[in-house]
């Protein structure tokens, strides 16, 4: 008995001793597998500068309270409003100058500098400090507030320019890494993964961004995102934020699309970017069904506006756009960046779901106008029909129409009673102008399309509201 004893405390020493062995092996192994950003860092941290910014407080404030969506927890939102309280002490400082902080990095050893739009934005003077502590006084050379993007040019020769890469060839869970100055800490350095690329943003629409875990804090805007090998991949930008603070969500703009826009600056002092002329809605699961789509997918054409691109060519109200310039279009969001790489003037592919059927089109792109607003407009009741949907129309007058910027065509609802219509969405006011792929130009069209109906079927209605058109499906009873 003593003897086993024995034994089995050998034999477990011995389990222990290999158990250790095993584990400082693994250890090994997957401290092995972790990259080294020293030598990264080391020949890259130099091309990196700090901003800084004074204006009139007063003026910057409103300029930046301007430039602040209205969706409550954005990532533009709460990475303001906590910057203004870092950066405003809320002091008698307020009525004079107020300074901002913010990252860059030189693209050319001849003193170009690239960093946000909402670093400098306001600005009456901007400073750029270099790793070796020297300060310039920079040229605001272009800026873009679509983009977010901004140019300087300080006034300096042989500089550390850092080497430009494609982030068209970042792949999701790749380490990247940032250098900034968070908090005025400067150069600080912060690693982590791509956690997504592509990704679209409340109000953003014309950028694809690159979306990762890389901890991003106010003063890293403007700065640079490297990969391993030690080029720059993006521009931080934005954060998601609760808090004001980084919480694993950060969002950089892609590089390719940052030096295309620096060219335009510098050239012409402005940006110009690809407009179709459409207005799109995503393709839900009832609209994918109803436009007899084996998924969802796509962007679906809820009008096209006149006299633009789209007008000028065979795009027709209901087309789903899958395909633009050999560009996979998985959702509404898609579109956008895709249509704005396109310089004005160029011929781009597009394929489309028509009637359940795939079509190759071509269109000349224009320019992205400024924005336009819809106007509104009351009008007067007329006599009343009913149909079987639960909703009561009224003709349609030409003042609604023109508010509504329609060409020709469509009914107003006047009434919405329990039923499809009503589940499906449809409210008082609404202006009908399709019902399931038929145009609706009148109460007769409206009538004709109500007895062509199966029962149980799908259906895509095209409604149009002063917001602007929005295609809802609805099931007939």
């Amino acid at each position: 008995m003593v003897t086993t004893v024995k034994r089995f405390r050998i034999f477990s020493a011995r389990a222990l001793v290999l158990a250790a062995v095993v584990m400082v092996a693994m250890t090994s192994t997957s401290h092995a597998n972790l990259p080294d950003f020293t030598e990264l860092v080391e020949q890259n941290h130099k091309s990196v500068v700090n901003i800084s910014t004074t204006a009139k407080s007063e003026a910057m404030r409103q300029r930046q309270q301007q430039n602040m969506p209205d969706l409550e927890n954005s990532p533009f939102g709460e990475f303001f409003k906590k910057f203004l309280e870092q950066q405003e002490p809320g002091t008698q400082k307020q009525q004079f100058d107020s300074d901002s902080l913010g990252s860059g990095f030189i693209i050319s050893t001849d003193g170009f500098v690239l960093t946000n739009n909402h670093v400098i934005d306001g600005a009456e003077e901007i400073i750029v400090r270099l790793h070796d502590r020297r300060q310039y006084v920079a040229t605001l050379i272009g800026k873009d507030a679509r983009s977010d993007v901004a140019v300087l040019k300080i006034d300096a020769e042989g500089l550390p320019a850092a080497r430009i890469g494609k982030s068209s060839e970042l792949k999701v869970g790749e380490w990247v890494l940032a250098i900034g100055s968070p908090f005025g800490f400067d150069f600080s350095v912060t690693a982590g993964i791509v956690s997504a690329t592509g990704r679209s943003l409340p109000r953003e629409n014309y950028v694809p961004f690159i979306q990762t875990d890389v901890a991003i804090n106010p003063g890293n805007s403007g700065g640079p995102l490297f990969n391993l090998d030690g080029e720059v991949v993006g521009i931080n930008s934005q954060i998601y934020s609760r808090t004001g603070g980084f919480m694993g969500l950060s969002f950089s703009i892609p590089i390719e699309m940052a030096v295309d826009i620096a060219d335009q600056l510098k050239d012409s002092g402005k940006v110009s970017r690809g407009w179709l002329g459409v207005i799109i809605q995503e393709v839900t699961r009832e609209l994918a069904e109803s436009f007899s789509m084996a998924t969802a997918h796509g962007a679906l054409i809820s009008r096209i506006l006149p006299d633009s691109p789209a007008a000028n060519s065979d795009l027709q109200v209901g087309d789903i756009i899958v395909g633009f310039n050999g560009g996979y279009v998985d959702k509404s969001s898609s579109l956008p960046p895709l249509v704005g790489q396109v310089r004005a003037g160029g011929s781009a592919s597009v394929e489309v779901i028509r009637g359940g059927e795939e079509v190759s089109l071509e269109v000349v792109i224009g320019e992205l106008p400024g924005a336009d607003e819809l106007a509104q407009s009351g009008r007067a009741p007329t006599p009343k029909v009913q149909n079987k949907l639960g909703i009561e129309i009224e003709p349609l007058d030409d003042q609604i129409r023109e508010s509504l910027s329609l060409d020709s065509g469509g009914v107003v609802v006047s009434a919405v009673s329990d039923g499809p219509a009503q589940q499906a969405g449809i409210r008082t006011g609404d202006v009908l102008t399709m019902i399931d792929n038929a145009r609706i130009e009148s109460t007769d069209d409206f009538d004709a399309a109500m007895q062509g109906l199966e029962e149980n079927s799908s259906i895509a209605v095209l409604v149009q509201r002063p917001q602007g058109p929005i295609f809802l499906a609805l099931t007939v009873e």
